[in-house]
């Protein structure tokens, strides 16, 4: 599942801030527990994977591991930051609809992984026609 949202990256100031899209991974059956953020034309080689849980707490309070930080910021946004190797710092922020729909949307892929459902080329097959004669004589 991936979901495409737009961010702000914060550098110095409010006036140095663009917006970038950014996508949203998750994939059940790789590791239910963890997420990804990635940026489109990488193709999942520069994502950075961390717990689903961390995101969930991140919207509530400030929480943080192995490189990510995830804190609210006001009552609309939600702020990320990426520390990768040789202390490179990226910094994003979120409006918070976008990754509580996106949690939303794990949980829903979650529960259609566990009971079997993986996607939507996977449905219940079409009742096949019955091979009775309906006619009386």
């Amino acid at each position: 599942m991936e979901q495409y949202v737009r961010v702000r990256v914060c550098a110095g100031g409010p006036e140095e801030a663009e917006t970038l899209p950014v996508l949203l991974r998750y994939d059940p059956a790789a590791d239910a527990a963890l997420v990804g953020l990635g940026f489109p034309g990488t193709e999942g080689t520069h994502d950075h994977v961390f717990p689903r849980a961390l995101l969930e707490e991140g919207l509530r309070n400030p929480a943080g591991a192995a490189g990510v930080r995830i804190w609210p910021c006001g009552r609309a946004q939600t702020v990320l930051e990426l520390r990768r190797c040789a202390g490179l710092l990226l910094v994003l922020q979120f409006d918070s609809s976008d990754l509580i729909r996106f949690l939303r949307r794990t949980y829903t892929a979650a529960a259609r992984y566990e009971a079997g459902l993986t996607g939507p080329a996977r449905e219940a097959p079409a009742a096949q026609p019955s091979t009775r004669s309906t006619s009386s004589a």
